[in-house]
């Protein structure tokens, strides 16, 4: 479990704020070797940033101790070197908006962010995201009255650079980033690690239910593992655990890549990985990396908005019906299945009005599909997924409501055993995080339909054979990697 340290250049800085025991100054923070023997979170308000000064010196001996510190030399170096971010379309659409309704005559606004919280509430997720990508304390951003591109220049500020509301601001931010400072603390006693569990208590088809999330702060809790459950609003505080279990269905240019990316950086132990995530979120991409790798897939082809290929082409090598797909669709989303020129031709019009690349795949018609649930290269669970009722899917989206097939866990050890075989072969192409290999059984062969980086661990289903130890044994396997992370540091 780590504590906080707050580093400033000297202990008068800090007089409009509580007194607080975790204030140190920095030339005692670097005289002092004590301290790379304890697992710290280093917050670093020094004036002087820049190469070679004391408080460069700072976070990059707190990097060299094993501490999680904010800003690290990379931050440092990328703000230095004018290397900024930029910020997706929909965020630049905010900043503009924005902009032009403050005064649309103005060249140019600046706005601080103290721990990704900002005074103006507009700008709230603009904020959070800079801060993400940019973790510093406090920063001061410019941005040009432009529709595009608006990050115009990024500065670090210092606690004597602050006005009496900017104090305030600070003061809050600190707070919202870690209650621990100033607060009593949740727990008598010390838990031996913090875990993050991040969801969305919106999401309609999480990969956990609320009584599976609950299942694993419970399992944690016996284990001496303070697991806490976070959302998109709760990232600023992501530097205060020592890991990152990802519960909320994943994506790239999104919160749950983006998170799982800065706690990967930040060398925190966090499952699904951003390599993770990466390969598996794109179907595409999982059929070059099975079909080279020689795993059992059935037939599949690209087609390519810019150059569609005709009907009876596909037909020809697929047969007839086929199935098209997005590359990144999850829970049966973005999928559809054509048998005549007029369906291809409706359902390519949908498509490509989401990706430039469409995969179509033959039609292989089972009862069920086999769900390997798969952590650091064992298999953990099994289970069957049977087709919605009348149904070519599992899942059915026809409607008001989504409707699912049933479903059956078997122990690992009744699944035959060419099942398994593949699908650990398949996974372990991807990396030696938590998967769910979906995989089809006919006539004695299996076939490889995907790999999923964040399978469905709902409390009823996939824990029906192992109950308890289901949750223990994922956060087993977070304890391991953590306590390593530990040993080398």
């Amino acid at each position: 479990m780590q504590s906080i340290l707050i580093l400033v250049d000297s202990l008068d800085q800090w007089k409009p704020y509580y007194e607080t025991e975790t204030l140190i100054t920095a030339a005692d923070y670097l005289e002092n070797e004590e301290l790379s023997k304890q697992p710290l979170l280093v917050i670093n308000l020094c004036k002087k940033l820049d190469y070679h000064t004391e408080g460069y010196y700072c976070s990059l001996l707190a990097q060299a101790r094993g501490h999680k510190v904010i800003p690290n030399v990379d931050v440092l170096n990328r703000i230095d070197s004018g290397a900024l971010t930029r910020m997706d379309d929909s965020l630049q659409k905010i900043c503009y908006k924005w902009m032009q309704a403050k005064d649309s005559s103005i060249e140019s606004f600046d706005i601080d962010i103290c721990f990704g919280l900002t005074k103006d509430p507009e700008l709230s997720k603009i904020a959070r995201f800079i801060f993400e990508q940019l973790p510093c304390p406090i920063l001061r951003v410019t941005l040009a009255n432009r529709p595009k591109n608006q990050i115009e220049s990024v500065k670090i500020l210092n606690l004597d650079e602050l006005d009496d509301s900017q104090e305030d601001l600070f003061a809050m931010a600190l707070d919202n980033f870690n209650k621990k400072i100033w607060r009593q603390p949740r727990h008598h006693k010390a838990s031996r690690f913090d875990l993050a569990i991040l969801y969305d208590p919106a999401e309609q088809l999480p990969p956990s239910n609320k009584a599976a999330l609950n299942k694993f702060i419970s399992q944690a809790k016996k284990m001496n593992i303070n697991a806490e459950l976070i959302t998109e609003d709760d990232t600023t505080r992501l530097l205060e655990f020592d890991g990152l279990f990802i519960r909320q269905t994943t994506a790239l240019n999104h919160i749950t890549y983006r998170l799982s990316q800065k706690a990967h950086q930040a060398d925190m132990v966090v499952i699904d990985d951003p390599l993770s995530i990466i390969r598996c979120t794109n179907k595409v991409y999982l059929k070059e990396l099975l079909e080279r790798e020689g795993i059992p897939t059935p037939k599949s082809k690209l087609i390519f908005k810019n150059n569609l290929a005709p009907f009876e082409e596909v037909t020809n090598y697929l047969g007839n019906p086929i199935v098209l797909k997005i590359p990144d669709g999850s829970f049966s989303v973005g999928m559809y299945k054509v048998k005549t020129e007029e369906e291809y031709k409706t359902a390519m019009d949908k498509l490509a009005e989401k990706t430039s690349v469409i995969l179509a795949q033959e039609f292989v018609p089972t009862p069920f599909d086999w769900r390997i649930g798969i952590i650091n290269g064992e298999a953990l669970y099994a289970c069957k997924y049977f087709m919605a009722r009348g149904h070519w899917q599992i899942y059915n989206h026809e409607g008001e409501k989504t409707k699912s097939g049933a479903y059956e866990s078997v122990p690992v050890s009744k699944v035959p055993k060419h099942v398994v075989r593949n699908a650990v072969k398949a996974a372990s192409l991807i990396g030696k995080g938590l998967y769910g290999v979906d995989v089809k059984e006919i006539e004695g062969r299996s076939y490889v339909i995907e790999v999923n980086d964040n399978p469905s661990i709902d409390q009823g289903v996939e824990d029906d054979i192992l109950g308890d130890e289901l949750y223990r044994r994922i956060l087993r396997e977070f304890v391991s990697r953590m306590e390593l992370k530990g040993r080398k540091a």
